[in-house]
C-alpha cells in the first residue's frame, strides 16, 4: 500500500474537508483525494497555482479541517513543537508519512549505491542523491525519529504506526521497491519508511 492508500484508508468518508501540507510543486495527494470525493486543500510554498492550492506555509493557513497529510515534512518543522500545535488547531486527525536517517546502516547505502550506479549506467536519472554520505553531510539537522514519534505521541492518540521501505522512492527504477521490499523483509537492513496515523487529544 502507498501513503495515498494508507490515507485513504484512515481518512473520514468524504467530502471531509483535508488539508495537505507540503505538497509540492506536484500537488502531493490532492489529486487523489478529490477523485475520492474529498474536499481538499494542498499548502506549499512551491504548490501549483489553482483553487485547491495556496502557495505559503501552513502556518498561514485558516480554516478547520477534519484530517491533515503531512508526507515527508515534519523532519524539517522548526520549532517542532510549535508546528505541531498548529496543525492540531487546523484538524483532528494527522497522517504522517516520514523516514528516518538514521536507519541507513552500511548495507542499505551499499544496496542504494549500487542500485543508483546500475540505473544511471543504464541511461536513468534516479530522483535521488548519488552518495548518502554526501547527502547526510548536506542534512545534518533533519528530526530524527525518536524525536518526532514523541512529539506526535504527545499531542494525538496513536492510531497506526508501519515501517516501510523508502530507499526506492529515490531510485525510481522499474523494480526498486519490490528489490528493497524483499531485502527489507529478509532482514538484510532496515526499512527507513514509516507511516502513522494519530487522531488529536482530547478529540471524540
Amino acid at each position: 500500500m502507498d501513503f495515498a492508500g494508507f490515507v485513504l484508508s484512515h481518512l473520514p468518508p468524504p467530502p471531509a474537508r483535508v488539508l495537505e501540507v507540503g505538497c509540492g510543486e506536484r500537488g502531493g495527494l490532492v489529486p487523489a483525494l478529490l477523485e475520492a470525493g474529498y474536499d481538499a486543500l494542498g499548502v506549499d510554498p512551491n504548490a501549483p497555482e489553482g483553487e485547491r492550492f495556496r502557495r505559503s506555509s501552513f502556518t498561514e493557513i485558516e480554516g478547520e479541517f477534519e484530517a491533515v497529510v503531512a508526507g515527508r515534512v515534519l523532519h524539517h518543522v522548526r520549532p517542532l513543537g510549535e508546528g505541531l500545535d498548529r496543525l492540531a488547531e487546523l484538524g483532528p486527525m494527522l497522517l504522517v508519512d516520514e523516514f528516518a536517517k538514521e536507519l541507513i546502516d552500511p548495507a542499505a547505502e551499499d544496496w542504494y549505491e549500487g542500485q543508483y550506479r546500475l540505473l544511471a549506467a543504464a541511461g536513468a536519472e534516479p530522483p535521488g542523491p548519488p552518495s548518502l554520505v554526501e547527502w547526510r553531510g548536506r542534512h545534518p539537522d533533519l528530526h530524527p525519529e525518536a524525536v518526532l514519534l514523541e512529539a506526535l505521541r504527545a499531542r494525538y492518540e496513536e492510531r497506526a504506526f508501519e515501517r516501510v521501505p523508502y530507499l526506492h522512492r529515490w531510485l525510481d527504477g522499474p523494480s526498486s521497491e519490490a528489490l528493497e521490499e524483499t531485502l527489507t523483509s529478509a532482514g538484510a537492513f532496515p526499512a527507513i519508511g514509516w507511516r502513522w496515523a494519530g487522531v488529536r487529544r482530547g478529540s471524540r
